[in-house]
């Protein structure tokens, strides 16, 4: 794990994470499980039994040691390697841009723009109030409760990365009130704002006319956050 890059980044992230935990078997089963790993699989790439990882997990198994964790971290990025490296990739693009991954899962520039109605189609999402424009040339996934705790304003504004022709998808809401009046104090708006968890009936009341007052457009959706990341990783 030596050297530096987001690998090495990433590694260093995984495994301090781990060894500092009051539960490092849960956190260790929250990492596996964002790498969309099973506990099959990470047990054939470190040569063990399912039992031996399942154990650590539940806490069965005193806490890994700094060499278990190692191996460990290790087996999560080889696996992911050989599947293409699509989480290495998105953990640099979130670093590059200078934000930690628990404030932005991801983020990315595409080729060329493509219509926001592929993209709410690809992600299940239904739009609540149409906008001024109907292609993105990117996306920000974004934890709506970290992002409006932690970011300053210019460091809100960074969230569009190069371009605010992109969707913002904020995760973590409830009504989404919150993360809409934050957007309000950044000029200029995306073209989109995906509300992620909420179903239409849950949506704050003014939400729709924000979004049209505006001139963004506004979509929920409810697939699974590690599907949704696919999904949107798999855009061209």
């Amino acid at each position: 794990m030596g050297g530096r890059g987001p690998k090495a980044e990433l590694a260093e992230k995984i495994a301090g994470e781990i060894t500092l935990s009051d539960d490092p078997g849960a956190t260790l089963r929250k990492w596996r499980t964002d790498f969309d790993i099973s506990q099959t699989d990470l047990a054939s790439e470190l040569e063990v039994s399912s039992s031996v990882i399942s154990d650590y997990e539940s806490g069965r198994r005193e806490s890994p040691g700094i060499g278990v964790v190692r191996r460990l971290v290790d087996g999560l990025l080889a696996i992911d390697e050989r599947r293409g490296g699509d989480r290495i990739r998105q953990y640099g693009r979130v670093l590059s841009a200078g934000f930690e991954s628990d404030v932005v899962h991801d983020l990315r520039e595409y080729a060329s723009s493509i219509p926001l109605s592929r993209l709410y189609e690809d992600v299940e999402a239904t739009e609540i109030a149409t906008g001024t424009n109907d292609h993105v040339s990117g996306h920000t996934v974004i934890d709506s409760i970290q992002a409006i705790t932690r970011l300053s304003s210019e460091e809100f504004f960074r969230l569009y990365g190069q371009s605010t022709n992109r969707v913002l998808v904020f995760t973590g809401v409830t009504r989404g009130e919150s993360p809409l009046v934050a957007l309000r104090v950044v000029n200029p708006t995306p073209n989109a704002v995906i509300l992620h968890g909420l179903e239409e009936d849950t949506l704050w009341d003014h939400a729709a006319d924000l979004a049209r007052i505006d001139g963004y457009s506004l979509a929920v959706s409810t697939v699974p956050l590690e599907e949704l990341l696919d999904s949107l990783a798999n855009l061209e």
